[in-house]
This record gives C-alpha cells, structure tokens and sequence, in this order.
C-alpha cells in the first residue's frame, strides 16, 4: 500500500470519527425541519484574508454522508483568499449540507489558520538559508491534517512520529547517563540509515554531541549570542537546528544566526483558525 492510500484511509477514519462525535444518533434540528430528501446548494465565503487549505477534506465530509453529494471549488490550497470571497458551492441533500456543516468547517478552519500562521512566519524569514520546521505538538488526532498545513504554508515537516527519526533530548540524555552515552546507545540500536539529532542546552553540552558524532544538533532554549557561538563552533559538521518558543513576534532574531533550520510548535499549537462560514443555503430545482 502506498503512502497516499495510506493516508486517505486515515484522514477518512478520523473525518468519520469527528462525524459520530458531532452528529451522535441523529441530528435532531435538522430532521425536524427537512424531514424527506429536498436538494440544495449553499455557498462557502471566506470572512477573512489568509492562506486557504484542507478543501479535499471540506469536501471529503459532505462525501462521506452522501457520495452524491457534489462540491465546486473555486480555489485550490495554498491560495490567499480575501474576506467575501466565494470559495465553493456545495449541492445536494440539504439534510446532508446542513449535518456535515460543522465537521467540514471545522477542519477547514483549522488547516487553513495554520496554512495562513506557517506563511507568515515563512515570509518572515525571506532572505536568509533558514527552513522552518514544524514539531509534533499537533492537536490529538489532527496531525495529518496539521502537518499538511504547514506544508501549504510554506514550512517542511519534522518528525510525523517517534518511529521517524532519533531526537535525544533532555530526558533521554538523563536517562542515559549523558551525551556521549545516548549517541552511542542510538548508534548501536538505530539502523545506519537513521539520523541522530541531539537536543542541546548549552555550549558545553554542543560541544559533547559534536564529538559524539551526532548528526543533527538542536540548538534549544539558547541564547542568540550562544547560538552564534554553537554554529561556528559545530562549523557545518552537523546539520543545525534551533527551537524552543519560537513564534511569529520572535522569529526574525534568528535570521541572523545561521541555523539550517528552526522548529516551531507554534506552527500547530498557537495558529488561530480561518474565519470560514457556509451562507446561502437555498433548495435547488432538480434537473
């Protein structure tokens, strides 16, 4: 099976999943007032300028209640959209637009405010040779959603989960009885082709990884001043990395370091949605 497949199956569970949770037995306003099939359209409008993403998904939830029930997208992801404008048309059974409404905004609203959050930051570090990563401080059960939205904006993904790579950090050092130690046991464990990155506090503990051959060392928690001192000290014999509170307000002091890349949970933790609503429903005429 491949990796699209795979991820269609998990993006229609979860999307399932969140259909059960808001719908329950039945939606009970809904069947009050459409008790048989009646077909409608209703309008989706962007209330707020940003980067639009997840409109598959939008989508994907009116399909998952009725397969006949058919979207016209006006946009595609990664687009910026302005406030009032009109992004798509959904028609079908109106039981079905008006149930799966919530679901599908929902999740649009969502990737969509970490898609137009991620493009933010991205732009803000035009101009210099460092990536913005993501973290795995997604929402529960989102993160193939989350990920992906970083992805539109602009940003590349980190780990996707803790089968994905090697990070030692502080605890595990701990655990470990030091650097050096930690290296050393991965080494023996991992597969050759893993990379090991190493999460650091200080000079002396980025000292200790650099010797210890670590492949990537993190940069977390530091100052800037003593992540200047890190990068000429590690000296391009280690993939670089920063992190730690990294956010919009903050996020133009590291240009100026040098780091390849620097990791940000705000990405997906802090983002605020997408003001997106569905307007407009009105019964349509069968053809």
């Amino acid at each position: 099976m491949n990796d699209y497949l795979t991820e269609k199956l998990i993006m229609d569970r979860i999307i399932r999943e969140a259909l059960e949770e808001d719908i329950g037995n039945e939606d009970v306003t809904t069947n009050s007032v459409m008790r048989d099939y009646t077909k409608g359209r209703v309008k989706l409008v962007c209330k707020q300028d940003g980067v639009i993403c997840g409109l598959n998904v939008f989508a994907r939830v009116f399909e998952l209640l009725d397969e006949s029930t058919a979207v016209e997208i006006l946009v595609k992801d990664g687009d910026e959209v302005k406030k009032g404008q009109l992004l798509a048309i959904v028609s079908g059974d109106i039981r079905v637009l008006l149930s799966g409404e919530r679901v599908a905004l929902n999740f649009l609203q969502r990737m969509s405010g970490v898609a137009t959050y991620t493009r933010k930051v991205v732009k803000m570090l035009e101009g210099c040779q460092t990536r913005l990563l993501d973290t795995r401080k997604t929402t529960p059960n989102m993160r193939v959603f989350e990920k992906y939205a970083v992805r539109v904006g602009g940003g590349y993904n980190h780990r996707y989960n803790l089968s994905d790579g090697v990070l030692l950090k502080d605890n595990h050092i701990g655990a470990a009885g030091g650097v050096k130690r930690a290296v050393e046991m991965a080494r023996e464990y991992a597969p050759f082709v893993r990379k090991i990155e190493v999460e650091v506090e200080n000079l002396d503990m980025c000292r200790e990884a650099l010797e210890a051959g670590a492949d990537i060392i993190m940069l977390d928690n530091m100052s800037v001043e003593d992540m200047k001192k890190a990068v000429a000290m590690i000296g391009g014999r280690a993939v670089t990395e920063c992190s730690g509170n990294v956010t919009l307000e903050n996020i133009q002091k590291i240009k100026e370091i040098g780091v390849d890349f620097v990791s940000s949970g705000a990405l997906t933790h802090s983002a605020p949605i997408l003001d997106l609503s569905l307007k407009e429903l009105r019964p349509e005429k069968e053809t």
